[in-house]
């Protein structure tokens, strides 16, 4: 077959720019539709339903004690899972990335497990290791550490769920960049601790800092883990997302909507920092995510 021949039986693609202004604005139109009513709309109501009887009304959702429990118990909880998971996030794709050892593979695949698992069953998993009917729960409570139905039962459940998403930003990040900067280091004389603070670290920030806001937006969100491990105590261990259901449960709407806003703004703040991240440091963060 000539040359010609042959690359007339190629076929042809056409390109998108080539596209009719029609098709181009139909597709355009659709996407933006349905953005428009899957995502907007629902966003657009939570504030009209929280504010429907009044600023004043609005306030007042947001004062009651329970509401003010709520939003304590759900920072600190943010507070403490969010820094273990970047301690653990760390330490695991630095050994993941940097070194060879057996088990590997495996430690991955325990990494990506809560990805795979509903957020009710990892619940539920600690029902039966700290529940009444296991070994570990009344050993626990004879020394008066109550896990279930408490800040630590939440915490726990609340680092399962989110701890891949450090890890998952700083792993492929990190085996990009190589061992090379790190062995440069050892070879002029620094430590493992200097050349993780001076070398390793400040290559990773931007990609972390990607990581921890991911991480923190799911903390305060969540809600099928810790609904189970909570015990719904209204005022003690009812975070913003528990909380949420009791009172549209409780008919109680503007409040339910009220403490929703306060989520939806962490979201958009959330996404706001996320779309500066990947604006400005677009480099690192694309790299972070070849896998």
């Amino acid at each position: 077959m000539s040359a010609e021949s042959a690359s007339m039986a190629k076929p042809r693609f056409r390109d998108a720019s080539t596209e009719s202004p029609l098709a181009r604005f139909s597709l355009m139109a659709l996407a933006l539709a349905f953005m428009a009513f899957v995502l907007l709309l629902p966003l657009l109501l939570v504030f009209i339903e929280a504010f429907r009887q009044g600023v004043p009304a609005f306030f007042e959702a947001l004062g009651d004690p329970d509401t003010m429990s709520a939003i304590r118990l759900t920072l600190t909880v943010a507070g403490i899972s969010v820094p273990l998971n970047l301690v653990f996030g760390v330490a695991a794709a630095w050994a993941i990335a940097k070194f060879e050892f057996k088990g590997k593979t495996f430690l991955i695949t325990l990494i990506d497990l809560p990805f795979s698992i509903s957020p009710v069953i990892s619940g539920l998993v600690y029902v039966l290791l700290f529940g009444s009917q296991s070994v570990l729960g009344p050993f626990l409570k004879s020394y008066g550490i109550e896990i279930l139905f408490a800040v630590p039962g939440i915490v726990l459940a609340t680092v399962f769920v989110t701890f891949p998403f450090v890890a998952r930003e700083l792993i492929p990040l990190m085996q990009e960049q190589g061992t090379g900067d790190e062995e440069a280091a050892l070879s002029l004389g620094a430590s493992g601790w200097q050349t993780f603070w001076y070398v390793t670290l400040p290559n990773i920030k931007w990609g972390l800092l990607y990581g921890v806001l991911l991480c923190n937006a799911r903390a305060m969100g969540e809600f099928g883990a810790v609904s189970v491990v909570s015990g719904h105590v209204r005022g003690l261990t009812e975070t913003m997302p528990l909380h949420v259901e009791v009172l549209y449960n409780e008919y109680n709407f503007v409040a339910a909507f009220a403490v929703s806003t306060l989520l939806a703004l962490l979201a958009l703040v959330t996404l706001a920092l996320k779309t500066i991240l990947e604006l400005r440091y677009g480099h690192a963060i694309a790299a972070g995510r070849k896998h």
